[in-house]
């Protein structure tokens, strides 16, 4: 009898093995030159935490997006260019404003929003953490160079390579960024001139920069005006990716974190 139950608990704990769905993480494209492109950096990083990744093409077809969102379990909304400031947040550009890309704006935004609706876990780095202010009713700062005298840290570290933190960022104590990097203090790398100016309601700031530029935004509670899961969002200001892939782990577990929730 005994060795019946044992092999029926073999074969029940192979079921599951072969049954196992490993999480697919949908990683946003950007477009240039007729292609849909992403860096191999994200693509990395996502393997190494465990997760499948898929790079889902540019297009403001809401069909082709939900579709597209039925075959994932988290999404990862990456860097890229500015946004539009007058059609996201009502605000003429300012001279520091970089290239625009209206269709990618458009993308993102509803890709965004259509995966929070679904209560799909949303990891968003650099231009995709400026993308959670933008898609759920925050702003940005255009240019923090000529915006923002005030501002002392280097933020864009280039040419230093990113595969190195040049500057600091404090984590508040008990967020889940906290919780995932087991510390409250790190350094980054840094490649951007604009940053959260505006947090929307249902996010809140979790790291800045000595000089209180947000360096990190996650979930408070519901997004205020807009259809709400309820999963997993997190916002980095930094590129987690680059050192991942540069064989540094130390930021490894942010990846892991959200192959976790794309994987409940």
């Amino acid at each position: 009898m005994k060795r019946n139950i044992l092999l029926a608990l073999v074969l029940l704990g192979a079921a599951l093995g072969l049954t196992a769905k490993t999480p697919v993480i949908g990683i946003s494209a950007y477009s240039e030159s007729g292609q849909c492109r992403v860096n191999m950096t994200y693509v990395n990083s996502v393997r190494m935490a465990g997760g499948v990744p898929l790079v889902i093409p540019v297009t403001g077809d809401m069909d082709q997006i939900d579709a597209v969102l039925e075959a994932v379990d988290g999404i990862l909304m990456t860097g890229g260019e500015d946004f539009d400031p007058l059609k996201w947040f009502g605000e003429e550009p300012v001279r520091g404003l970089g290239e625009v890309v209206p269709e990618r704006d458009d993308y993102d935004v509803k890709l965004v929003r259509a995966a929070v609706a679904k209560g799909i876990p949303v990891l968003g780095i650099c231009r995709g953490e400026q993308l959670l202010a933008v898609a759920f009713g925050g702003s940005l700062w255009q240019d923090i160079p000529s915006q923002i005298p005030s501002s002392y840290v280097k933020h864009r570290q280039s040419p230093t390579t990113g595969t190195v933190g040049t500057h600091s960022i404090s984590i508040e104590k008990g967020s889940l960024l906290a919780k995932i990097l087991g510390k409250e203090k790190a350094v980054v790398n840094t490649f951007h001139h604009q940053a959260i100016k505006d947090v929307p309601k249902g996010l809140k700031v979790v790291a800045t920069s000595a000089d209180g530029i947000i360096e990190a935004v996650e979930r408070s509670g519901k997004l205020a005006g807009f259809a709400d899961g309820g999963a997993m969002i997190l916002g980095l200001q930094f590129h987690p990716e680059v050192i991942t892939n540069g064989g540094n782990p130390e930021f490894l577990p942010i990846f892991k974190k959200l192959v976790e929730e794309a994987g409940k």
